[in-house]
Formats: C-alpha cells, sequence, structure tokens
C-alpha cells in the first residue's frame, strides 16, 4: 500500500495547488535544485550520522515498506504446518531425524515446502538455532524462554537503529527547507534592481524550498519511518509465534498442543480459526 498512499499525497497536494490556481512553471524552474540542496545535505547527513550497515538497513527496510505488507493469514497458516511437521517428525523419529534440516534448511523438505518462511531469513535462523541448541543440550522451558527473548530483543534493536536513523533524517528535512529558502532569498537580494516580476519569481522559488522540505519530512520519508517501525513490530509478532510453540516443545507439549501456543498468540485479526489451524496440520501429516 505504500506506493497507494504516495499517488495520495502528491495527488492530495498538488492537485489542491492546480484547482487553486498554482501553476507548475515556478516548481519546474526551482524544484530541481532545491531537491538537490535538501535531500542532498539530508543524505549526507544520514551518512556522517551513521554506520555503512546502519545506511543500508534503513535503506533496504525503507524500500521493503514501501513494497511490502506484514505476515497474512495464510503466513501463518504456512508457518503452523511448518511447524507441526517438523514437529511431529521430532516426536515420531528423534532428534537425528530434524538434524539434516535445521543444518541445511536450503536443502530441507520440510523448511523448502514453505516458501513465505523461507523467505524470512530472521524467523529460518530463528527456528534452526532454537533447535540445535535445545537438541544438543538440556535446557529447561524457562532457558528457551529466556533465550528466545534475547535473540528477538537484538534482532529489533539492530532494526530500531535504522528506523530510528530514517526517522531523524525526516525530523531534519523541514530545517534543511529552510536552509534552501533561504538561500534563495540571498540570491533574491541579488536582484532587488531587476524589477517585480524577477523578485517575485525569486522568492517564489525561495518558498519552493520551505515548502518541499516540509512536504518530504511529513508527506513521503515520516510515514516511511512509521511504516519501517510497523513492519519490525510485525516481524517481532512472527517471531514470537515460532518462540511459543518453541517453549510449548520445551516442555514436552505434543505437536499439535505446541502449534496452538503458536497459533494463540497470533492477533486476532491474522489468527486463523481452530478449524482451519486443524485443517492445515491434517495437510502437513499428508504431506510427512
Amino acid at each position: 500500500m505504500g506506493f497507494v498512499g504516495l499517488v495520495i499525497v502528491f495527488g492530495m497536494v498538488f492537485g489542491g495547488y492546480i484547482i487553486h490556481g498554482g501553476q507548475f512553471k515556478v516548481f519546474a524552474h526551482s524544484a530541481p535544485v532545491e531537491l538537490m540542496i535538501i535531500l542532498g545535505a539530508a543524505f549526507g547527513g544520514y551518512v556522517i550520522a551513521n554506520p555503512m550497515k546502519t545506511i543500508k538497513m534503513g535503506i533496504k527496510a525503507g524500500l521493503h515498506g514501501l513494497t511490502a505488507k506484514g505476515p497474512q493469514k495464510r503466513d501463518y497458516v504456512e508457518l503452523i504446518q511448518m511447524m507441526f511437521q517438523l514437529f511431529q517428525l521430532l516426536r515420531k523419529e528423534g532428534p537425528q531425524s530434524v538434524e539434516k534440516h535445521i543444518e541445511t534448511p536450503d536443502k530441507s523438505e520440510i523448511f523448502t515446502a514453505y516458501p513465505t518462511f523461507m523467505k524470512n531469513h530472521h524467523a529460518v535462523e530463528f527456528i534452526c538455532d532454537t533447535m540445535k541448541i535445545t537438541l544438543s543440550a538440556d535446557l529447561s522451558p524457562y532457558d528457551v524462554d529466556d533465550l528466545l527473548d534475547g535473540d528477538i530483543k537484538a534482532i529489533h534493536s539492530e532494526e530500531h537503529l535504522a528506523q530510528h536513523a530514517v526517522q531523524t533524517v525526516a525530523d531534519g528535512i523541514p530545517g534543511l527547507g529552510i536552509v534552501a529558502a533561504v538561500l534563495g532569498i540571498v540570491i533574491t537580494m541579488g536582484h532587488l534592481s531587476e524589477g517585480t516580476e524577477v523578485i517575485g519569481e525569486s522568492v517564489a522559488g525561495a518558498l519552493v524550498g520551505t515548502m518541499l522540505g516540509v512536504f518530504l519530512a511529513y508527506g513521503i520519508v515520516g510515514p516511511i519511518a512509521t511504516k519501517m517501525a510497523a513492519d519490525i513490530d510485525e516481524q517481532g509478532r512472527y517471531l514470537s509465534v515460532i518462540k511459543a510453540g518453541m517453549v510449548a516443545l520445551q516442555r514436552g507439549a505434543p505437536p499439535i498442543v505446541c502449534v496452538e501456543y503458536a497459533r494463540r498468540s497470533i492477533q486476532p485479526t491474522e489468527r486463523p480459526s481452530f478449524e482451519e489451524m486443524d485443517k492445515a496440520t491434517k495437510e502437513a501429516k499428508k504431506a510427512a
């Protein structure tokens, strides 16, 4: 929905400008240079303030926020199916039967049958690394709970750094718009002897800088940063679903109970019903 939002923002702002009698020749003349000043300075500040990994993560997460949506019900159904199939295999055939799956998940017939899960590298590492340690060490359910909580916090802290960096850019863009406007006024001062038409055009160009700074901050970059935060929360909820199932497994619960714990931790808007989960687990049994 990100690009739909951008169309709405641009359509309402510039559509209103045109309806009100505005002409685009002022923007066409001034906007390229004003954007160079504002966006160039904003990106330069972004580079100064952040290490390269945060810069890359922020850009990637921003584009993801515009083009992707969070986990849907069908994604959670796939996750429940995958977990049930894996837990069922562990229960029936023992730890050795799942080792090949968690050691090389990209070659596992269980994991690769669920492409949505495989695309989520955090989730793949999350479940595989957890099963490796639980199969090789005698951990209590409380230990696993703490271990997974720590992992989720670590993943979130790194992603929140990138989100905070983009939000900081959004907060600074209006000020950079003022910088661009002030530079335009400085240029205007050099044209005072050239008549009101020239002065008016120059002042209008300067005001374009102020307008673009506010517009970019509150209409584009700020909302992208907010969407990044929402994506991080959705990713955390997805991992929390896996955590619920893994902790239940460590308690010795049957696979069907483990995935019920996982299902109950899904938010109601995306949560599959018990009947949908029952159907999904039966399909997973047939696939096994």
